[in-house]
């Protein structure tokens, strides 16, 4: 992947970034767009007048969850926000958390620097470099980059990227003080076990500027005596957020602000208004949700007349077993480079999937609660987004503010109990006593923990195929909503393919810092002539690898813009694949058996008419085929990639 260009500005000289701001101001909006009968707020004095950056990312949100993308859940706040920006239709993650958060914070592949799957592998590439299931050492920072270049740096949420504190001697990466962010309160791990709190005394799940604090204990937050005295962790990350900005809103410099919640990440919980908002609304089940918000994306126009949606997993009422060699040293796992056809044969056993109609009436009723919460939690998540703008809004920051809103991948289709009929889990919880609780602030059992399922993912995922932890695009092609600085009228979707990388280069973009380029001096390992430091840069001493996204600011301004990229783009995580054609049109995507083609084989889909990838082209198109995965091959050569020879997801 080439290095981008990034736009020719430098710390202190701010023109370009104040051009952008003010062009697409006097472009984009005129003084009929504020309310007449209000005096706009004054910002405060400004020695530096490039944007502050807002970035929000929600945490496993399906593609079509909120209202703006077609879904059912009330969303008013993104709603806005589209009406001052921007939708993008066609935006890329990673399949999962980490990994996503890697290649945001590095702004380079996640194989390079330390999450080629999330957490250390503990097969044939434990060890290796890049598995070290952490941000490792050869990454950028995109928040050390700004904050070298005059920018504050705050991050509220979800880190999952390192939690070893500055001097602690485990190596299981760093903090993200240590790496580059001023103010942070973060949760280490990629799952809350309550979003309530209620921490052990001495737990190391919460940091707050490198130091471990545990929600609820007496005198921190959610304790006796703390602050707020009711934690939940979407509300309080966007107080602490804005405390952040604010405790230097008025030295002049701008700021890039990293809101990283935890929501609608399971478990399903949260307080009221929000945990009774949908009450009945999901009352009818699976089809006729995903179907309507099928039609209103078509309404939308974010999705062309006549594309089809992708079909629900097929009904299997028991588990598809495992062939008789899974789990043994004999075995010949099928995986992207092993099909059926060259004597590869084994895999892993399948999961129950049911269709509303085939659930008992107390599965129905368990699992519309469960959805109801989902909602919720959705709907509580727009409620703290729209705290954050309003702020900028009352405090004269909001025009000179970039925001980007997107979730970290698709929706979580966790199997509820691992992928066994739920059948007993969802009895137990629609009995009085125990439905009741579902949502709340509760330590019963194990159900803290609760998840809605595969069947509501594929929902949320409407109108694409797969889930969290896949290749399809309902995993790695999420809602996103960009408003640039000074825009004020909404402009078209943009329906290029974008990535999360390129929100990296973005950031820099519009902050007129300038990548780091000169390349890193050979460093050659004398056992196996390969040079550790190839496609390095250097940076305050340090040998890493550079930021390969691609700015938006020039996509975003522009009505159609050309393609960002004209090489293939190529992902892979546990052994599932996708690489896309150097146009953007095709995509080759690799899914293990039970849950992908049995015998092995690639699928092949046209994009152009088929996002919802229901027609694999393969048997057509073989020579095609052929030669995405050949560059498939060298994008794993070209990032350090290992293939491992069991595909198996993080569940």
């Amino acid at each position: 992947m080439p290095h981008p260009t990034a736009l020719p500005l430098r710390f202190g000289r701010p023109a370009m970034a104040l051009a952008i701001a003010t062009g697409l101001a006097v472009a984009g909006c005129n003084s009929s767009d504020s309310p007449s009968d209000a005096t706009p707020p004054t910002p405060p004095p400004t020695a530096d007048a490039r944007p502050n950056i807002l970035y929000i990312m929600a945490d496993d949100l399906g593609y079509s969850d909120i209202h703006a993308f077609g879904g059912e859940i009330d969303t008013p706040n993104l709603d806005a926000l589209v009406a001052d920006g921007r939708i993008l239709t066609n935006h890329h993650t990673g399949t999962v958390s980490a990994i996503t958060r890697a290649m945001l914070i590095s702004g380079t592949d996640h194989h390079l620097v330390g999450e080629g799957t999330m957490g250390a592998p503990q097969d044939e590439r434990k060890g290796l470099p890049g598995y070290e299931g952490y941000l490792n050492d050869s990454s950028l920072s995109v928040a050390q980059l700004l904050r070298d270049n005059g920018y504050h740096t705050y991050i509220a949420g979800k880190w999952h990227l390192g939690s070893s504190i500055a001097g602690d001697p485990a190596s299981v990466g760093k903090t993200p003080d240590q790496w580059g962010f001023e103010r942070s309160f973060a949760l280490l791990g990629g799952a809350a076990t309550n979003h309530f709190g209620h921490e052990a005394a001495g737990s190391k799940n919460y940091t707050e500027d490198g130091r471990y604090v545990q929600p609820g204990q007496t005198g921190q937050p959610g304790g006796v005596g703390g602050t707020p005295e009711v934690f939940y962790s979407t509300d309080f990350y966007t107080d602490k957020l804005i405390a952040y900005i604010d405790a230097n809103r008025k030295d002049g410099k701008p700021f890039f602000a990293y809101a990283a919640y935890t929501s609608p990440h399971w478990p399903l919980q949260v307080p009221e208004p929000w945990l009774s908002q949908y009450k009945g609304r999901y009352d009818q089940g699976y089809e006729p949700i995903a179907a309507a918000r099928y039609a209103r994306l078509q309404a939308l126009g974010l999705i062309p007349a006549g594309q089809a949606a992708a079909s629900p997993s097929p009904e299997t009422t028991t588990r598809s077993p495992a062939t008789a060699n899974d789990g043994k040293a004999s075995a010949k796992y099928i995986n992207a480079l092993h099909p059926a056809a060259d004597g590869y044969v084994d895999y892993g056993q399948g999961r129950v999937v049911k269709k509303w109609s085939s659930l008992t009436a107390d599965e129905k009723k368990a699992q519309a609660r469960y959805m109801e919460i989902y909602a919720g939690m959705v709907s509580n998540l727009d409620h703290n987004i729209g705290r954050l703008i309003q702020y900028l809004k009352d405090t004269g920051q909001y025009d000179n503010t970039f925001i980007l809103f997107q979730s970290d991948n698709g929706a979580e289709g966790w199997p509820i109990d691992s992928g066994a009929d739920p059948l007993a889990t969802d009895t137990a919880n629609a009995q009085p006593g125990r439905y009741e609780l579902l949502g709340t602030d509760t330590n019963f059992g194990r159900y803290p923990g609760l998840s809605y399922g595969l069947r509501w993912a594929e929902v949320s995922a409407t109108p694409f195929a797969q889930v969290k932890g896949q290749m399809g695009e309902g995993s790695i092609s999420t809602p996103a909503i960009a408003k640039l600085p000074g825009q004020k009228k909404g402009l078209p979707p943009l329906t290029v393919f974008t990535h999360v990388t390129d929100n990296t280069a973005t950031f820099l973009a519009l902050a007129g810092v300038t990548p780091p380029a000169e390349a890193a001096p050979p460093l050659i390992d004398p056992k196996t002539g390969k040079d550790a430091n190839r496609g390095k840069v250097i940076y305050n001493g340090r040998y890493v690898y550079p930021v390969t996204g691609k700015s938006l600011v020039g996509a975003l301004q522009q009505a159609t813009p050309a393609l960002l990229r004209t090489t293939p783009f190529g992902e892979e995580s546990y052994g599932r694949t996708a690489i896309y054609s150097a146009d953007g049109r095709w995509k080759a995507r690799f899914t293990e058996p039970p849950f992908g083609p049995l015998d092995g084989h690639w699928e092949l889909f046209d994009l152009s008419t088929d996002r919802g990838e229901t027609n694999d082209l393969s048997a057509q198109y073989p020579q095609l085929t052929s030669v995405l995965v050949q560059q498939w091959q060298g994008y794993m050569d070209s990032v350090g990639g290992v293939n491992p020879l069991r595909p198996k997801g993080f569940y």
